[in-house]
């Protein structure tokens, strides 16, 4: 009698037990887990962990830095002073010995002072083409550098011919006499991935060669800012590399190289709320460079096709406007908003 109810007590306690588990589980909150004991692979780990790919190796810039410092350049330029042809409107009536003295002592609101600039630039020829930014050789209706220096990394100076130069695209070509000059090999840029990391080179803040490392934050980026050197008439070209490699006054015209120490952009504008960096640099992409170049050493201006149409790109329109004007929101291209009469189309 004794051992049924003892069987019996433990057989109830097994059932109770058994039953508040299974209530438990049925009826608490699911779990949330975070950070690792997942079931499955989330998309974002981009197949590092499931066999298909494997985790990144250390990257080594201190190679392509070697590289890649000899062949960029200082470059000093100089627009000497110059009179005005034009009046320049004072908030005082002028007499004839206010002009007698400005002639005299070269200045005055009709005479332009002497301009200075320095920027840096990349040797890309054994015998001694560079390329830079236009507007380092050029401050706009100020003039054309009459006077441009070149230093190299070794201390080395040199006087600098002005071959051309491209305003639209902010690219001037230089040349300096010699020959077995350090110069960069031509990279890809429709090989450059986000994320890849990057070395900027050049002359910042009137300091000697510096080395700067980032990623490439973003591709085909266009920030209006060759307009402002843009012949009326023209168009400018842009379609930036934005890296966060640190650039400042003076790198402007310097190189951007990948880990194979190859010149993949120049240098050329930053985001500066402040004047200085903060945070994202601009580079023109060196596919863009080279074409420029090419047709600036071989015809001494830039060969460019011209449509003849005014156009929007598709990923920078609203979608109310795409809707408003039937386009295919599936679709990627442009919408032609106009026709030149002249033009090709």
């Amino acid at each position: 009698m004794k051992l049924k109810q003892i069987l019996l007590v433990v057989g109830i306690s097994a059932a109770t037990a058994v039953g508040s588990v299974w209530t438990y589980d049925t009826l608490k909150e699911p779990e949330v887990v975070l950070g690792g004991n997942e079931k499955g692979l989330p998309a974002n780990y981009a197949g590092f962990f499931d066999g298909k790919g494997n985790p990144a190796e250390w990257i080594d810039l201190t190679k392509a830095a070697s590289a890649a410092v000899p062949a960029v350049v200082h470059i000093k330029t100089k627009i000497p002073a110059k009179k005005l042809t034009n009046n320049v409107p004072t908030q005082r009536s002028r007499g004839m010995f206010d002009e007698f003295f400005d002639d005299f002592f070269g200045h005055g609101p009709n005479v332009q002072p002497e301009q200075r600039a320095s920027g840096s630039g990349v040797l890309i020829s054994e015998d001694g083409y560079i390329v830079t930014n236009n507007h380092v050789i050029s401050d706009g209706d100020k003039g054309v550098a009459e006077e441009i220096n070149v230093m190299l990394h070794n201390k080395k100076s040199y006087k600098a011919k002005l071959i051309g130069r491209d305003p639209s695209s902010d690219i001037a070509v230089l040349k300096i006499d010699g020959n077995k000059f350090p110069f960069l090999l031509y990279g890809n840029t429709a090989n450059i991935q986000l994320g890849q990391w990057v070395l900027a080179i050049g002359y910042p803040l009137t300091l000697e060669t510096t080395v700067t490392a980032g990623i490439v934050s973003a591709t085909g980026r266009t920030i209006n800012i060759n307009r402002r050197q843009t012949a009326q008439g023209e168009s400018p070209v842009e379609s930036f590399i934005q890296t966060d490699a640190a650039v400042n006054q003076g790198n402007s015209g310097g190189a951007l190289v990948n880990v194979n120490g190859e010149l993949i952009g120049i240098n050329s504008a930053i985001l500066a709320p402040n004047g200085t960096y903060a945070g994202y640099s601009f580079a023109i992409p060196v596919n863009f460079v080279k074409k420029i170049v090419e047709d600036i050493v071989k015809y001494g201006d830039v060969q460019r096709g011209y449509l003849g149409i005014s156009y929007y790109s598709t990923d920078q329109m609203s979608e109310a406007n795409i809707k408003s004007l039937g386009i295919p929101t599936t679709q990627d291209g442009v919408y032609v908003s106009g026709v030149s009469p002249d033009g090709g189309a």
